[in-house]
């Protein structure tokens, strides 16, 4: 399989360009759904040590099912699949310009949970236009070993995320262990007290929430992902969850900036609109850049060849 690297704003994705397996017609979630089953072991190969690492997201690039869309896109990490992923959306979206597939401007890529619309601004900046996102439950409280009382909000941005409205400890990488144990143990906590999502959904992310350090952002947030990685960027379906929550509850205006930060001092900027219907649209901007191409190989008699794990 051949591969193209990226990082985005610090968090690695890993874009297969050829050699991913024949996952046949149908939509994307009907094709995400047969790599699960079928080709799992391509995700492992993929993602797991001794070729990935646990905060890696891969990306598999599909034939779209509309004429309107220049690719469609498949996300999986080091545990499963993802319906979507922004910082992995804007590292194709890099990956896709340096293919010579889309140019700058605006383009649509196709995901399991909706299209998306990537604007190239340049090079290496990509602004996302997100699915439809939305605050699902507000100062829900979780009781959580060793915490006590978390309260957070439920919000959909591409993925399920609790957003707590205080964090443990400062948010910096001196507190990346005891940050990440926390955010297991309120992941561990909402699953064990049945708190979900809509129509049952997992909640797999959690976003812990500070002050920003930088003056010209709003927030520093610290994002567990699936996988028990943290992510390195700011999250952009967190992000999306984060934006949602606010402009439902009237603190943030329409086509109003705001700067989310991450753990390692990178940043989205972040805004949103009104759909048709009144739903919160986020849109997010970020870098990316290639930092690699190359091929995976599986030798004979690997006892790795599909990942250890």
């Amino acid at each position: 399989m051949r591969y193209v690297d990226s990082h985005t704003e610090g968090e690695p994705t890993r874009v297969i360009v050829d050699g991913g397996p024949d996952l046949g017609d149908g939509s994307m979630q009907d094709r995400i759904e047969r790599l699960a089953r079928d080709y799992d072991h391509v995700r492992r190969t993929v993602i797991l040590e001794p070729r990935g690492s646990n905060a890696l997201v891969g990306a598999l690039l599909v034939a779209p099912t509309r004429g309107d869309c220049a690719a469609g896109v498949l996300f999986f990490n080091n545990t499963g699949y993802l319906g979507m992923c922004g910082h992995g959306t804007i590292g194709v979206a890099v990956t896709l310009a340096r293919m010579g597939t889309i140019e700058p401007g605006v383009s649509r890529i196709e995901t399991p949970v909706g299209v998306v619309s990537v604007n190239l601004v340049d090079a290496n900046t990509v602004t996302v236009e997100n699915v439809a996102s939305y605050r699902y439950r507000s100062n829900v409280t979780v009781e959580v070993p060793d915490l006590g009382p978390v309260t957070g909000d439920i919000a959909w941005g591409g993925n399920w995320f609790f957003l707590a409205k205080d964090t443990p400890y400062p948010i910096n990488l001196d507190n990346e262990r005891q940050l990440t144990d926390a955010a297991l143990k309120v992941q561990r906590a909402l699953r064990e007290q049945g708190i979900t999502g809509r129509d049952a959904g997992d909640i797999d992310h959690i976003e812990f929430f500070s002050g920003a350090l930088a003056a010209d952002a709003n927030s520093r947030n610290f994002v567990l992902c699936p996988g028990g990685a943290y992510d390195r960027s700011p999250c952009g379906t967190g992000t999306s969850a984060k934006i949602a929550c606010l402009a439902d509850a009237g603190t943030l205006a329409p086509d109003t900036d705001w700067v989310q930060e991450s753990v390692i001092g990178s940043r989205f900027v972040a805004r949103y609109s009104l759909g048709p219907k009144g739903e919160i649209i986020p849109s997010i901007t970020g870098r990316a850049f290639v930092c690699a191409e190359g091929s995976l190989v599986q030798q004979p008699g690997d006892p790795f060849a599909e990942g250890i794990g």
